[in-house]
């Protein structure tokens, strides 16, 4: 038979393995780089058989995300394989790639070290210059269950009895077997680009209730330059981690007396808060939202009839109020519709647009909580719209416009996708199709690109998710706006249409930043900790050169003061050398330096955090250099804002 291989029609023979049939096809260069084979949707060894039905084969390099995948499974069973052969009692479990990376978890009597980690590295890397078979056989469940007895493996036992299939297949290279659906690279060789990086608890099968493991975090990449910019990348992201750089600038902190999970802003941290909560609240305004807020606590009721207690329970706190029971709310939408409501409303009052930064409670596990970016307390800049079904493209299209402005000025790029409805989830299919038609459409005029990820919507709705793309290229989940035309149904929501009838509005839940906590997170990270000047909760800081110019630096202070800079002063008697580098640490975009000279021409000395130094200006022209930096992204995104603790 013949098969097509990279644009050519290449002979096979009954039973040829895939590595051969793709060696046909491609050059010697080209097929160095193959990892596995694909035909169809199918993955396939290099030294699996052709199928008979197999038309197509299609090479899957190693630097392609397929390929990738492929590399960081199969480095995870040569981290096993080493594991055992140093820690023979370790008992493995499983051990899947992950995005840039894979880990394994495993049953040992004992914490694993850096110093272990260091020993597993190295057997790892001599089963790689063993250049060791990857090799694929098939057992029946019997003959399955009997080889993982054998080998001591209860983990795999349990599996192969939750899975329930007839037969199964083992992937073996040296000494190491494992359960697995394979496929792998073709020798261990190949695998030579790796790190192992950490060690951390992991319940099995993410139960609470099993037995902790241990879980051995890696990364794998194509070649060793690939592995090289990755852990540059980590190291960046080591520095720029904002619970490190939270502490550094004394933004804010986590209290564990007073429960995990849950963020206490120092008052730096608090004026950074506001200032973003400030530029955020006006543009809402400026854009046709109104103010509202709501209690912290609702009826349970409320919540059963909304279906939050039936779908999202566990996700959430309750309480008891003369024998009543309460809800914590982890959303804002109920009280909102309940403020919409308070009256009868008519078609020439929609839209109503409702916003709030409302504090929200969710119950997350610990093992998920991390830093600002997870959290059991945060505060969304949520907003609801309820309009007509005839206003909907409209509305999302506003959304989608605020996000790309809010996008822009904080210099994010960012991708789009649509959640389609999930398994858990309440309405009709003729409101999730109409709901979800609308986003896409919406997406569409608007010639926005987006990808599909489907079951992954809220149970209420469908959504659009915005990613956010950081400096070091990672992504975060920030903005999001889901159509829902339940919840309206559901709380008898209506307006009086122009034929004088009652109608059944739609309801847009939309938040642009998401979690305040989470988006400052991302930004302090993104700016490791150095803001725009219009964001720094310091924009300026005095330093004066001795004691004598304390009365004039105290002069400086209120006049800047005065013109709504954030301005703070170092009036100690320290060398000028120390006080500038504290103010580098402290990343404050400029240093207004007094000395005689400065005193004597009524003039401060600027110098910038960037390195560019302005020297000897005058007080009206430092301002007006402050001013203008804090200006200028404003510019750039066609909006205004100031922002002044005065």
């Amino acid at each position: 038979m013949q098969i097509e291989v990279a644009g050519k029609r290449v002979d096979v023979e009954d039973g040829s393995p895939c590595g051969d049939v793709l060696k046909e096809g491609l050059s010697k260069k080209q097929f160095k780089k193959v990892v596995v084979a694909k035909c169809g949707e199918t993955m396939l060894d290099l030294t699996a058989p052709v199928p008979t039905t197999c038309e197509t084969l299609e090479p899957i390099f190693a630097d392609s995300p397929e390929g990738l995948d492929i590399i960081r499974h199969s480095t995870a069973h040569l981290m096993a394989e080493a594991v055992k052969k140093l820690f023979p009692s370790a008992k493995v479990t499983i051990g899947p790639s992950v995005e840039n990376g894979f880990y394994y978890d495993f049953d040992f009597e004992r914490p694993f070290t850096p110093e272990d980690l260091e020993a597993i590295e190295k057997e790892m890397a001599s089963s790689v210059g063993a250049d060791k078979p990857f090799s694929c056989r098939t057992m029946s469940a019997d003959e399955a269950r009997s080889f993982f007895v054998e080998q001591g493996e209860d983990y795999k036992l349990e599996l192969i009895d939750d899975l329930g299939e007839d037969k199964y297949s083992i992937y073996t290279h040296g000494d190491f077997a494992d359960l697995c659906r394979g496929p792998h690279v073709a020798r261990t060789g190949m695998l030579k680009a790796f790190k192992l990086l950490s060690v951390a608890g992991a319940y099995w099968r993410g139960d609470e209730n099993n037995k902790q493991l241990q879980r051995i975090y890696g990364t794998a990449w194509q070649d060793p330059k690939a592995l090289k910019k990755h852990l540059h990348q980590l190291e960046e992201a080591k520095k720029r981690d904002h619970r490190k750089l939270g502490t550094q600038l004394d933004l804010f902190s986590f209290q564990e007396a007073g429960g995990a999970g849950m963020a206490y802003w120092h008052p730096k941290g608090a004026l950074v808060r506001t200032i973003l909560e400030d530029f955020v609240t006006k543009e809402q305004l400026k854009r046709g939202y109104e103010l509202v807020r709501g209690p912290q606590i609702l009826k349970r009721d409320l919540w059963e009839t909304s279906g939050h207690y039936e779908n999202y329970r566990e996700n959430m706190y309750f309480t008891e109020i003369d024998e009543q029971a309460y809800g914590v709310k982890p959303m804002n939408c109920l009280a909102h519709m309940l403020i919409y409501n308070r009256k009868l409303m008519s078609y020439r009052d929609l839209p109503q647009r409702y916003f709030e930064l409302g504090v929200v409670h969710r119950h997350e596990k610990s093992g998920v909580l991390h830093g600002l970016l997870r959290v059991r307390s945060f505060t969304q800049d949520d907003a609801h719209i309820i309009c007509s079904p005839d206003q909907l493209q409209e509305e999302i299209k506003g959304v989608v416009k605020w996000v790309q402005d809010l996008m822009g000025l904080f210099d994010f790029t960012y991708s789009m996708e649509l959640s389609t409805r999930p398994e858990k989830s309440i309405g009709s299919d003729e409101d999730w199709d109409r709901a979800t038609v609308a986003l896409e459409e919406a997406m569409k005029d608007l010639g926005l690109p987006y990808d599909i990820n489907e079951g992954d919507g809220a149970f209420y709705g469908p959504k659009i998710d915005v990613k956010v793309r950081d400096c070091l290229g990672r992504e975060w989940q920030c903005s999001t706006i889901q159509v829902d035309f339940t919840l309206p149904d559901r709380f008898d929501l209506s307006y009086i249409g122009d034929d004088g009838e009652r109608h059944r509005p739609v309801m847009v839940h939309r938040a642009i930043m998401g979690s305040v906590e989470r988006f400052l997170g991302i930004l302090i990270e993104h700016y490791a900790g150095a803001f725009p000047v219009w964001f720094a909760p310091v924009q300026a800081k005095i330093l004066t050169v001795t004691d004598s110019q304390r009365e004039f630096a105290e002069k400086v202070l209120q006049f800047f003061r005065e013109k709504g800079i954030r301005v703070e002063a170092d009036l100690r008697n320290e060398k000028l050398g120390y006080k500038v580098r504290e103010a580098q640490v402290e990343k404050i975009p400029y240093m207004l330096v007094i000395g005689d000279k400065e005193v004597e021409a009524g003039s401060v000395n600027v110098r910038s955090r960037d390195g560019e130094d302005p020297g000897l200006l005058s007080l009206e022209e430092a301002v007006e250099m402050v001013s203008a930096a804090a200006r200028e992204p404003f510019k750039r995104g066609g909006m205004s804002y100031s922002f002044s603790t005065t």
